[in-house]
């Protein structure tokens, strides 16, 4: 397929949101449907980095227009105000990449005691969807969730979802990456069920050099081996985040893309190279165990469908 944002067709009049927008994936996914036309908002949690993010975006798409809202995923009422902003700033949306995320924190739990990782990877991003579904349904829109390669080494812990009993920070991210691929194929499963106009499209960015592979370790408490090695790996072997943007943008803007579908690089263990079908790891494939997260996640969240 090999996939480049020059494939897009023009987005003037198309609204975007993207969580995590103030850096790395996020921010260049915006750096590319703005150059496109389209309007985009970011989140974030901190309004100065968010700041800098729309600074550096009108630098790159002259007379971009963008704004920022902000969002902690790992907050019900953060979620819920920036719900809430979102459909005053943009009643009818295009899109919603689901980009922010934390990986390999020590183990930290939010304040309704769920595990950071899933929390925000996983239950966060639940929630808001649910939140703009109106907003999405009244475009015909999409919801683009982020997955990760990390997916295919992960397994679903019902016995202990939320690390009660024990913690190991690389496991559990592959565990909350693995929910984002299940969901997003639950999610469209649903969706086309209810003969919904929303489609929901997965993708991931292969091994890119953002700032997610020193956020989580770099928090007190953890991992300096980890830190240590991303170093390395971040240059050795990562693309840059710009191509691994390439992948959310095509998910969230290409009318061809797939409903259904699972994009990202195909080349070198899916870490990098052309963009087009992704592999798919046969875990991420069980429609039971999918349909038991979406239950377990609507236990603790609540419902996702308003009826």
């Amino acid at each position: 397929m090999n996939w480049t944002p020059a494939q897009l067709p023009d987005l003037a009049g198309k609204t975007y949101a993207i969580t995590g927008g103030n850096s790395g994936l996020g921010l260049q996914a915006a750096k590319i449907l703005t150059s496109k036309g389209a309007r985009v908002i970011i989140t974030s949690r901190s309004e100065a980095k968010a700041e800098a993010a729309l600074s550096s975006i009108r630098a790159h798409s002259p007379g971009a227009d963008v704004d920022f809202v902000s969002l902690d995923l790992a907050d019900a009422d953060s979620i819920a105000a920036c719900a809430e902003a979102l459909e005053d700033a943009c009643p009818e949306l295009d899109a919603i990449i689901n980009n922010a995320g934390v990986m390999q924190p020590p183990l930290t739990r939010t304040a309704e005691g769920f595990e950071l990782q899933m929390a925000t990877n996983h239950l966060g991003h639940f929630r808001l969807n649910a939140k703009l579904l109106p907003q999405l349904e009244r475009q015909s829109g999409r919801i683009a969730v982020v997955a990760s390669i990390a997916h295919k080494y992960g397994a679903i812990d019902f016995d202990d979802l939320m690390s009660e009993k024990s913690y190991d920070a690389t496991r559990r991210y592959a565990q909350s990456k693995l929910a984002n691929l299940m969901y997003a194929f639950e999610l469209q499963r649903r969706l086309k069920a209810r003969g919904s106009s929303v489609a929901c499209i997965a993708c991931h960015p292969g091994y890119s050099a953002t700032n997610l592979q020193t956020a989580g370790v770099g928090m007190q408490g953890g991992s300096t081996l980890l830190r240590l090695m991303y170093k390395v790996t971040n240059v050795v072997i990562a693309q840059s985040a710009e191509h691994g943007a390439y992948p959310l943008a095509l998910a969230a803007a290409d009318p061809t893309a797939q409903a259904g579908a699972y994009y990202g690089p195909t080349g070198l263990g899916q870490m990098r190279g052309s963009v087009g079908l992704s592999f798919v790891a046969d875990n991420a494939k069980d429609e039971d165990v999918a349909r038991r997260l979406w239950e377990v996640t609507e236990d603790l969240v609540g419902p996702f469908f308003a009826d």
